[in-house]
């Protein structure tokens, strides 16, 4: 596959210069690939995330008012190391302690976990949250070892808003695991992704077939099958979905239609329509709806359903301002 790039080895450390260069108002910490915003997070707790590049917008393009204090890059869909990890805690703890969130990634969590236990015994207040957002894999895994996929989003804006409101730490990791408790996805694409410098895609398939249960870093999902219209592809993933969540007549929820970076937006404006009708149907009221690329996967073309069952608190948050390089919101849904 052909590529914009220079030498493809340099990818994620050009893009962070470029990125950077477009968004001064965020800081690169020495040599790592440690980017936070320039003003510490004073008198409340400071929000970190992190994990291998190649998602963009996430991690980096959510720094900023209302979502992220520091994310830590690591190379394409790997896991960063752990000392870039505990520069970042470091870099914007001010006494209040530091939240890590993070997908379900076992690189991801071990260099987390490692970094975080670090910092505890520099006498830093540390908490981490997963998120296993994705049913993907079907029965054959145990919710524990779900992935973290798009649904993270929403733990993202409804975490980040609650600490620039000033909620305590413990507070903090509790919202994110309702939230991840309250949220699941589904994927589906028509491609593999192909990483940068290799010729191949992580999987192909026949023109005319979809792969469902996809996964964020290219990996094939459950089945292979003859591709569907688009409403009847929606009508199985809700399915699924809301076997778990058991959305119902009088029920809230916001929906995210996570493109995962070769898809138009005349295709996930198709989807959304179909969930939109489809929860309407229900009786169930969709408040919050995100459309756009949130979490992406180099260029797969495909898409993820995300639902999540909201309150009356969540809903409020995933309302609060943020600004940041890839997602601004100054005004509430509904």
């Amino acid at each position: 596959m052909s590529r914009f790039l220079n030498d493809p080895d340099d990818a994620v450390t050009e893009m962070l210069e470029g990125f950077l260069l477009a968004h001064p108002e965020l800081e690169r910490h020495g040599s790592s690939r440690v980017v936070t915003t320039a003003t510490p997070p004073a008198g409340r707790v400071a929000i970190v995330t992190g994990g291998g590049s190649g998602h963009k917008p996430a991690f980096i393009g959510y720094l900023g008012e209302g979502m992220f204090d520091a994310v830590v890059c690591g190379d394409v869909f790997a896991s960063p190391p752990v000392g870039s990890v505990l520069e970042a805690i470091r870099t914007v703890n001010t006494g209040q302690g530091v939240l890590l969130l993070l997908g379900n990634y076992s690189g991801d969590v071990m260099n987390f976990e490692m970094a975080a236990d670090m910092a505890r015994d520099e006498g830093i207040e540390v908490e981490m949250a997963v998120a296993t957002d994705d049913l993907g894999a079907g029965s054959n895994v145990r919710p524990d070892q779900r992935r973290g996929v798009s649904g993270q989003f929403l733990i993202w804006k409804t975490v980040g808003a609650a600490a620039r409101q000033g909620a305590p730490l413990t507070e903090l990791k509790q919202l994110a695991q309702d939230v991840n408790a309250a949220t699941r996805t589904m994927g589906v694409s028509l491609n593999g992704c192909t990483l940068p410098g290799s010729t191949k895609p992580t999987f192909s398939i026949e023109e005319g077939q979809m792969e469902i249960g996809v996964g964020h870093h290219g990996e094939r999902g459950r089945s292979t099958e003859p591709l569907v219209p688009v409403d009847d592809i929606v009508n199985r993933l809700v399915e699924e979905i809301n076997q778990e969540l058991q959305l119902g007549q009088g029920d809230r929820a916001a929906v995210v239609i996570n493109g995962l970076g070769g898809t138009p937006m005349l295709e996930l404006y198709v989807a959304y329509r179909r969930v939109a009708l489809l929860l309407r149907e229900r009786g169930v009221s969709l408040d919050v709806n995100f459309v756009g690329e949130y979490f992406t996967a180099l260029g797969m073309h495909g898409f993820s359903i995300t639902l999540m069952k909201l309150d009356d608190r969540t809903f409020d948050l995933l309302n609060e301002p943020a600004r940041t390089p890839h997602f601004t919101q100054t005004k509430p849904q509904n």
